[in-house]
């Protein structure tokens, strides 16, 4: 990251407010990557401004003893897909059919039989992680998707780092009962895949 920490920019823009303006230039795109993966392309438009509004209007609340701004967005971002549950739960089913067509298009046999598994069980991991209480899909996804440490979830969560392994070890235990009651790992992509998530 060039220039001053996130901390030092958004102590600074207590006093300039258009200092804040960096912290949006280092964070948007990453944010709207993680809405959209949640919520869709149209929604994630939207929620951006809004994640950056409220980001804007409590920045004197943010802990400047963390020089990242990225844990604190990631929660206030966390916060406004809870309003949109139904919507979430569609799109991850969606981004699961993608993810089992990508398999489709090898003429390579043994990847011809990994996109037969794949197909038959990323709809089965997207329903699995769908259902998952909303507390467990948060974590899980936070680490698993946007490759957070559980130090960094557990700040974007506003929780201790001890909740949220034990979330991400329930949501896990979750997932391996799904691979357990479709036969294990089937075929190797479709078991990476999962695997990733539920090991």
């Amino acid at each position: 990251m060039e220039g001053p920490p996130d901390a030092a920019l958004v102590a600074a823009s207590l006093a300039d407010p258009s200092v804040f303006g960096t912290i949006f230039d280092r964070h948007a795109s990453t944010l709207h990557r993680y809405l959209v993966r949640r919520l869709g392309p149209d929604d994630a438009d939207a929620m951006v401004g809004e994640v950056f509004r409220i980001a804007f209007e409590k920045r004197a609340t943010f802990d400047c003893s963390r020089e990242s701004a990225r844990p604190w967005l990631y929660g206030i971002a966390t916060n406004l897909v809870a309003k949109h549950r139904r919507r979430e739960a569609r799109r991850i089913t969606a981004t699961a059919r993608l993810a089992a067509q990508r398999f489709a298009s090898s003429e390579d046999e043994d990847r011809t039989a990994d996109a037969i598994d794949a197909r038959q069980l990323w709809p089965l991991v997207a329903e699995a992680v769908a259902g998952l209480p909303e507390p467990e899909r948060d974590a899980l996804i936070l680490h698993v998707w946007e490759g957070l440490s559980y130090e960094e979830v557990a700040a974007a969560l506003a929780v201790p780092v001890g909740t949220v392994r034990s979330r991400l070890n329930r949501a896990r235990g979750r997932l391996r009962e799904l691979r357990t009651a479709t036969g294990g790992q089937q075929g190797h992509s479709a078991g990476r895949g999962a695997g990733r998530i539920g090991s």
